[in-house]
């Protein structure tokens, strides 16, 4: 797997640098905020699966989304549901619906939610 180096730039904004990419995050509005990466690597990465299901069958991916609605507890502050809803154009085939879900279902982010890996924190110093 490819190593990640997060840097500070200025400000708020905290960079990822993966390879020769930079994912961008700030918490005042100039990128989106680490969070907020967070749900869209679900999103995106269930819509990896779809986009593939689709092509494979040949069906078209231009008037296909994925809404993603987050309910958060009150009380926690912490996610309690996530449901990624899939519209489909009129007279998409009823018979791919269920396989459709189960080819965004099996998104690796998902995955590592359901079983997620542990995390240490360290420093090194020099």
């Amino acid at each position: 797997m490819e190593k990640m180096v997060i840097r500070f730039p200025g400000g708020s904004r905290v960079d990822a640098h993966v390879g020769d990419m930079v994912i961008k995050t700030d918490q005042d509005g100039s990128a989106p905020s680490p969070f907020s990466l967070f749900l869209a690597s679900l999103g995106t990465c269930a819509g990896i699966y779809v986009v593939s299901f689709l092509q494979q069958r040949g069906l078209p991916t231009e008037d296909v989304q994925i809404r993603e609605d987050v309910v958060m507890d009150p009380l926690t502050h912490m996610i309690s549901d996530i449901t990624l809803h899939i519209d489909l154009p009129e007279g998409f085939p009823k018979k791919y619906e269920r396989a459709l879900i189960k080819a965004a279902e099996l998104c690796a982010v998902k995955k590592h939610l359901e079983n997620p890996p542990t995390m240490k924190v360290e420093t090194h110093i020099g």
